[in-house]
């Protein structure tokens, strides 16, 4: 599949295998959540350009390179929170929003509840945080806020996703490149990810 990118990582692997374990309790999984997200982050920032600047070392003059644009965070909530933290620990300057999006469980379409996002964008790159793509409809719908808000580079990134998912995204955001941990098999009839793990909010706040 054209611009999806599931992590090669044998990190990003062996953390999965705990996070959808059903004995990982509350604490450990919003850990794991952290750290998978700190190693995604890794590579969907790989291709960011960077300019040159001037460093003095202890040992002298040389030149360095520093990102060109500033970055956005905008978690989906609630389950995208988990995945703030380790993502700020790679760019603790970056920018954070948040846009509130619920499934409704009848239609599973997304409903747009919260929106919090300045006047304009004032980043070059805005990386959406989401665990779980499965029906695909709240991240094409955030895509398609931050598009109509003003940014013109996306990146989506999330631990698991189902095929249906990225199929609605790259029909709607042909132009959005999807960094993942996992691609899994299928949805169920209820539209949750198989083999998944389960409901990333509920198991991260302790809720199920």
């Amino acid at each position: 599949m054209s611009n999806v990118y599931p992590s090669p990582h044998p990190l990003v692997a062996h953390k999965l295998a705990k996070l959808r374990s059903t004995g990982t309790e509350p604490k450990k999984f919003r850990e794991l959540i952290s750290e998978i997200s700190t190693l995604l982050a890794y590579e969907a920032t790989a291709d960011l350009p960077t300019r040159p600047v001037p460093v003095t070392t202890p040992m002298g003059a040389t030149t360095g390179r520093e990102l060109e644009e500033k970055i956005g965070l905008v978690p989906i909530l609630r389950a995208g929170l988990g995945m703030v933290e380790g993502v700020w620990e790679m760019m603790p300057t970056a920018e954070v929003w948040h846009i509130g999006l619920y499934r409704d469980e009848k239609t599973l379409k997304p409903v747009q509840y919260y929106n919090k996002l300045p006047v304009s964008p004032r980043v070059g790159v805005v990386l959406i945080l989401d665990p779980m793509l499965a029906t695909g409809g709240s991240a094409a719908a955030t895509t398609h806020i931050l598009k109509n808000w003003g940014v013109t580079r996306i990146k989506y990134v999330g631990l698991i996703a189902a095929p249906e998912g990225i199929a609605r995204m790259q029909a709607d955001h042909p132009d959005v490149p999807i960094y993942i941990g996992a691609i899994d098999d299928h949805l169920n009839e209820i539209g949750y990810i198989v083999p998944g793990l389960g409901d990333a909010g509920d198991r991260q706040f302790g809720t199920g």
